[in-house]
């Protein structure tokens, strides 16, 4: 493969996201957006071995800080009734269940499904009382293809792929003022859409023990449903490891995920969009030949958000995969 440069590829980088910008209307930032966390950082730059790869992925963070702008909303400074609604909190546990398969060292094919299991209490628009949802069950099949190049030093991977409309969208509220009603779409197991997937990625090692990549993914949905079109969104990744002699490989990541505002009668497009910056410092373990863990803990350094949206003060993230 031809050795493609450091500044080359974040020239490629930067023309995407013009074109993106200008070709996809605007999109949303849910207050469910949950872990931006390169979920394939583990194979980036390593030559893939044929044969199958299962992985189990879970992601924690509870959503309790109530964001305006880029700073926080202070809950007592809106009387009850009012006529916003007030978030109260979003308790998200996330278990992601991969199975992929490496067709050759180039070429793989992965399948990804979340089982969601999420906690959310709300003061809705007008009400004086917190009503209550909890949402379990299985979420949106991810389908990913992936194809690897590699010089000696240098790499690049391009991914695609769909997200199917697997994951149910009709969960009420369970108690409060609101019980009976439906939740908001963004806070159901699936968005009801089928969205298109893709991706680029440059990997380096620009020292005996040091490697670095850079990724950025689009999402698109196809269309609306329902009344509702769900977010486009972008996600550029990077990170650094430091390569020893141990089976312990410390990485930091960092993640800027920016999303616009969500569109259709059944959305709430006052309080969606904004841009999300995380630091994200980690530990891989190979635990045997075969077998790696990680696990990272996500720490926002910039949030900026439109209307009023919970986000976390932190995400834990810990997975482990073992290939056949």
């Amino acid at each position: 493969m031809k050795r493609i440069s450091l500044s080359r590829f974040v020239s490629l980088l930067s023309l995407a996201s013009l074109i993106w910008a200008a070709g996809v209307p605007p999109v949303r930032a849910c207050s469910t957006c949950g872990c931006s966390l390169s979920a394939d950082w583990a194979a980036l730059g390593y030559d893939l071995m044929p044969g199958f790869e299962a992985g189990l992925r879970y992601e924690y963070f509870d959503q309790s800080d109530l964001r305006s702008g880029t700073g926080s909303a202070d809950r007592a400074a809106f009387p009850l009734p009012n006529n916003a609604e007030l978030q109260q909190r979003t308790l998200n546990r996330n278990t992601w269940f991969d199975l992929g398969y490496a067709f050759n060292r180039s070429w793989s094919l992965t399948a990804s499904v979340p089982f969601h299991d999420r906690f959310h209490t709300t003061i809705a628009e007008g009400d004086t009382e917190i009503s209550t949802s909890r949402a379990s069950g299985l979420g949106d099949l991810r389908l990913l293809a992936r194809y690897e190049s590699f010089t000696s030093s240098h790499g690049l991977g391009f991914q695609f792929g769909l997200k199917l409309p697997t994951g149910r969208f009709d969960q009420t509220f369970a108690e409060g003022p609101q019980a009976g009603e439906l939740l908001d779409r963004g806070l159901q197991l699936g968005t009801g859409t089928t969205d298109m997937l893709a991706g680029i990625s440059w990997f380096a090692r620009p020292a005996e023990s040091l490697g670095a990549f850079l990724q950025l993914t689009a999402q698109q949905p196809l269309a609306a449903r329902d009344h509702f079109l769900p977010s486009a969104s972008l996600n550029l990744s990077g990170g650094l490891r430091w390569l020893n002699s141990s089976r312990f490989t410390p990485q930091l990541q960092f993640n800027v995920k920016a999303e616009g505002r969500e569109h259709g009668s059944a959305s709430d497009r006052d309080n969606s969009g904004g841009t999300l910056a995380y630091l994200n410092p980690g530990l891989t373990a190979e635990l045997a030949a075969r077998t790696r863990a990680y696990v990272f803990v996500q720490l926002p350094v910039y949030q900026r958000v439109n209307g009023l949206q919970l986000e976390p003060k932190w995400i834990f993230s810990a997975g482990v995969s073992q290939h056949f």
